[in-house]
């Protein structure tokens, strides 16, 4: 192979169907080339959802939206306005500004919030992880706040950094008034935003620990326990569900916000402004029913080594064996029988090479046409190639 050729292996998307979703960090990709307008054309004349005043459904990793209604109506969310409160927390957590094993001390405005609560003592400590999960659960209020004062020094300032991620993950139409979803002036999203920052939310692995609970117990410093039942039913009642969170007050109705995963699809559906807990349930149901039932999510590129390694220049080793930074997915309907190829692109690199190095990128084409782009990472490192290892090869090679 010449040195400066750049390589390319064009590989049929068929040969790869059959790898596993498992072994491989859940990395939520962008929307690429999958048209919306296209996939949520089938869903036209549909009514889905039929109680509730707003509903949505997509797919989880694409984005991809498969039935909208009144998607971007303004609207109170209730307590799905925890949705971003878990997601500051998890991401405070992952950059190191949170333990989850570490004390938080519950002021008296915290323990006195109202609500769905689980009756903190004010003064005492409770572990983050349990507040966390008694918010993931039971939807309380007093560990929001709690956990709002602990990351922010207030709720007021906290607020302030949930509208500010709301503006990074492109929800155009939401405002927080408060960490809670309690009823309160100026305070909206819509279905569409809820399920952006739910996929948002999902992309944390340790969110599963909690939101697979059905119940646990709060355990108070001064020996009480309060039982925790999980607001989110489809747990039990949905084949696949593993995650959501619910809301109600007398202005925003009964709502949900739910995933659920088959297979390598996994889907989340929102709900608004339903009559009855009765209708949330059954609406989000079907909403994950419509999906599951018409569209897939084909594999296509494995989270695993490639066969085909990359050229290294002027290192210890000739070669660098590369991965993706994710398995690829390509969202489509069932009976798609489209043609989609993946591509490696990589160019010889010089070394010394780290372990995480991007030295190249799969490409996903459908029909022609880029769906999708992973970075093809090294999967060792290589040492740059010393005088003396020269004189080593020269006599290797002279012995030959």
């Amino acid at each position: 192979m010449p040195m400066l050729k750049k390589c390319f292996w064009i590989l049929s998307v068929l040969a790869c169907m059959s790898f596993a979703a498992g072994g491989c960090a859940q990395v939520r990709a962008m929307p690429a080339a999958v048209c919306a307008s296209e996939v949520q054309a089938a869903a036209e004349g549909e009514q889905l959802a039929p109680g509730c005043k707003a509903a949505y459904v997509c797919d989880w990793r694409s984005g991809t939206p498969v039935y909208a209604r009144n998607a971007s109506a303004h609207l109170p969310i209730a307590s799905m306005c925890k949705i971003m409160t878990m997601l500051l927390c998890f991401e405070a957590q992952e950059a190191g500004r949170l333990s989850f094993d570490e004390q938080i001390a519950v002021s008296e405005r915290a323990a006195g919030m109202g609500g769905s609560q689980v009756f903190l003592e004010a003064g005492g400590s409770y572990r983050a992880g349990d507040l966390l999960e008694s918010i993931c659960i039971a939807s309380a209020n007093d560990s929001c706040v709690a956990m709002a004062e602990r990351l922010c020094g207030s709720e007021r300032a906290f607020v302030q950094k949930m509208n500010g991620r709301a503006r990074e993950l492109g929800m155009t139409d939401t405002a927080f008034a408060n960490c809670t979803g309690l009823p309160a002036s100026g305070q909206y999203s819509c279905a569409r935003d809820v399920a952006l920052m739910l996929s948002a939310l999902l992309g944390h692995e340790e969110y599963f620990s909690y939101s697979r609970t059905w119940m646990d117990e709060m355990h108070h410093p001064e020996g009480r326990v309060t039982e925790m039942a999980n607001t989110n039913k489809l747990l039990r009642s949905y084949p696949g569900c593993d995650g959501g969170k619910t809301g109600y007050t007398a202005e925003a109705g009964f709502c949900i916000a739910a995933t659920a995963q088959r297979g390598s699809l996994r889907a989340v559906s929102v709900v608004i402004g339903a009559e009855n807990s009765k209708a949330r349930f059954a609406g989000a149901g079907e909403l994950l029913d419509y999906i599951f039932a018409n569209y897939t999510s084909r594999a296509v590129l494995p989270c695993e080594v490639l066969s085909a390694p990359c050229e290294v220049l002027g290192g210890r080793q000739k070669l660098v064996h590369v991965r993706p930074a994710r398995a690829a997915y390509l969202f489509c309907a069932q009976e798609d029988a489209d043609e989609v190829d993946c591509v490696f692109e990589l160019q010889p690199v010089r070394a010394p090479v780290s372990v995480g190095d991007a030295l190249g990128r799969a490409v996903i084409y459908k029909n022609g046409i880029e769906a999708d782009s992973v970075p093809l990472l090294a999967n060792e490192n290589v040492a740059r190639c010393t005088y003396l290892d020269s004189l080593r090869d020269l006599a290797q090679n002279w012995c030959i």
